[in-house]
């Protein structure tokens, strides 16, 4: 028993050390290190990890394997205990904001970027946990998901819709944890609201000819405006614009990657957008306020919200929202320019022709792409240089 030293513990070599009565450290090559205590049951060796070097001093696990060891002594597998008493404490999440914590921590790896964006967990942090956060999941019934979402089902469906699938996928994690849920709540809950009155809202967009004067405003450099700038100009969505990343950018063309676009699977190609002189012009702007190689980087880390621009559009008083700028350009190439429908969607990066013609298709028309860009970007600086 104790053969091993704090000073021993911590100046050992990569190898296998016994500290006695079973308990050993393994020290990597890499300079990780780990305790594992050794043990045997119904006439069967067992190893059992007891946590990471330094983590775990040598005098915490001394304690946890005498406990662990006692447990032996008692004809019970230390393992199973350990695995039933998580599973018993998993069972004490019982509040439906633990669950929906828990629910999404688990399935981060199959959201687009972790979740981060915070699209997966945002209909119910907004819709559902205010009123029935603090109740026990086991007691939520169809009544109160109807009373919870009454006020948007029909107002706001896209959201309300996404709000009730995800509470569905926390009543399932919470059967999942052995809690006692109805699994049906969520569908009685829908019968209950009846079919949805459902129409669409289009995101105000700024009319074009309001552009030039809306650009020569955002004037003062700040990560916002120049963001804002740089969002007109490529007329990209929010997400690729804000991690927008020196990588990305060789000389006049932006690319960005597949995963990135909108709404689409790992095998989408990137995506290339060629850039005007004004959008070269921002870009190296930007670039003063680059950190880790984000052009737009946030104030204490990461890069700009994606509510940053449009509160400073709300700020300012307007109804126009910066996703809408995509509408501005759309409309100004219809009504000023002859640009045909294929290069004016795949400006926009939409879908074009089906998908036999698009396999057959081997461009992306960015040489016609840039000559429409360019005169985008000389209407758009219009009132900087009249």
């Amino acid at each position: 028993m104790h053969r091993l030293s704090a000073r021993a513990v911590t100046t050992l070599g990569p190898g296998k050390y016994a500290d006695g009565a079973g308990l050993w450290l393994y020290k990597r090559d890499g300079g990780g290190a780990q305790w594992v205590l050794r043990y045997t049951i119904h006439s069967r060796r067992h190893e059992m990890g007891l946590g990471a070097y330094p983590e775990v001093s040598l005098k915490d696990v001394r304690v946890a394997a005498d406990q662990w060891r006692a447990l032996v002594r008692d004809g019970k597998d230390p393992i199973k205990e350990r695995d039933r008493a998580r599973r018993a404490a998993e069972r004490d999440i019982h509040l439906l904001k633990d669950i929906a914590l828990d629910a999404f921590e688990s399935r981060k790896a199959e959201l687009k970027g972790d979740g981060v964006a915070g699209r997966w967990f945002t209909p119910l942090e907004l819709h559902v946990l205010p009123k029935l956060g603090k109740m026990p999941v086991a007691e939520i019934d169809q009544k109160d998901i109807r009373d919870t979402l009454a006020p948007i089902w029909h107002t706001k469906a896209d959201t309300a819709k996404k709000a009730m699938n995800r509470l569905g996928i926390c009543l399932k994690h919470a059967a999942a944890l052995g809690l006692d849920v109805d699994l049906q709540a969520t569908d009685k809950a829908r019968a209950l609201l009846g079919k949805q009155r459902h129409t669409v809202e289009n995101i105000p967009a700024m009319h074009w000819e309001n552009v030039p004067a809306f650009y020569a405003s955002l004037s003062d450099g700040s990560v916002t405006h120049l963001a804002l700038r740089l969002m007109i100009l490529t007329v990209s969505r929010s997400k690729p614009l804000r991690f927008i990343h020196e990588g990305q950018i060789e000389g006049d063309v932006w690319t960005i990657p597949g995963e990135a676009m909108k709404g689409l699977k790992d095998k989408t190609p990137d995506f290339r957008i060629p850039l005007s002189g004004e959008a070269l012009a921002v870009i190296e702007q930007a670039r003063k306020h680059m950190r880790d190689g984000y052009l737009f980087a946030g104030q204490r880390r990461g890069v700009i919200s994606d509510m940053t621009m449009s509160k400073y559009m709300e700020r300012a008083g307007m109804a126009e929202r910066p996703h809408g700028f995509r509408s501005s350009m759309r409309d100004w190439m219809a009504e000023t320019t002859s640009t045909p429908h294929d290069i004016a969607e795949t400006i926009l990066s939409h879908t074009v022709g089906n998908r036999v013609e698009r396999s057959y298709r081997r461009t992306d028309f960015i040489d016609q792409r840039r000559a429409v860009m360019e005169a985008w970007a000389a209407w758009v600086t219009s009132k900087l240089h009249p």
